[in-house]
């Protein structure tokens, strides 16, 4: 009985171990799948679109397996502007992505996603317990090109503007009926405490983690504060 419980007490320590690696390894790999798609020689999302923006998702490394068997899974973290839009990165927010169908680009090995949301009432949809992409929130393929102009069609209609990259591809993706939920375990895990997306999305908290400082760090470099 003492090596059943001995048993069962360690294997509880490593899930929570590995659940830890997890969300903090996340967070590096939506930094690093942003600097790519960002500092992209040949394309990128508009410096215009970014600064106009007030939160930015990214999901990184999305497989190709369950797309074609309606097993749509992916996830990621979020941070927004606070001061209504207008001031510094939050503290990011982990979610979840699930369902919904995509575009052709994601017929690759592994894709990262990127949502740049453009509204405030974008980020309401993003503090529900879960939403839906082209339903609860419009979604349009985002405008592709470092200089390109935000002062698009899609960008005045769409509350949320998508990309995706693979294989060195980039480009505006479109994407209706996937289901984005907070992930509060992987919040738990990284902060070390239950927290509320709300409170992470809309109002400074501290201390900020190191390892959520790496993606901060990435959006800060690209678009400071306004």
């Amino acid at each position: 009985m003492k090596r059943l419980i001995a048993g069962i007490l360690i294997c509880l320590c490593l899930e929570a171990f590995a659940s830890a690696n997890e969300a903090e390894d996340r967070v590096v790999r939506a930094a690093l799948a942003l600097r790519d798609i960002m500092d992209a020689p040949d394309g990128g999302i508009p410096q215009e679109l970014i600064d106009k923006s007030v939160c930015v998702a990214v999901i990184p490394s999305m497989k190709k397996g369950g797309f074609f068997f309606g097993a749509n899974y992916g996830r990621g973290l979020m941070s927004c502007r606070l001061e209504n839009g207008v001031g510094e990165w939050s503290s990011p927010s982990m979610f979840r992505l699930e369902g919904g169908s995509f575009g052709l680009q994601i017929g690759a090995q592994a894709v990262d996603l990127v949502l740049v949301i453009m509204n405030l009432r974008g980020l309401e949809s993003l503090l529900d317990s879960k939403f839906t992409l082209g339903g609860d929130a419009s979604v349009a393929a985002g405008p592709v090109g470092r200089s390109a102009s935000a002062e698009t069609d899609a960008w005045m209609s769409a509350k949320i503007l998508a990309y995706s990259r693979s294989r060195g591809l980039f480009g505006g993706l479109i994407i209706k009926g996937g289901t984005v939920r907070p992930d509060q375990n992987a919040n738990f895990e990284l902060y070390r405490q239950p927290m509320n997306v709300r409170t992470l999305l809309m109002e400074k908290t501290s201390p900020i983690p190191k390892d959520a400082q790496i993606f901060l760090n990435e959006l800060n470099r690209i678009s400071p504060k306004r």
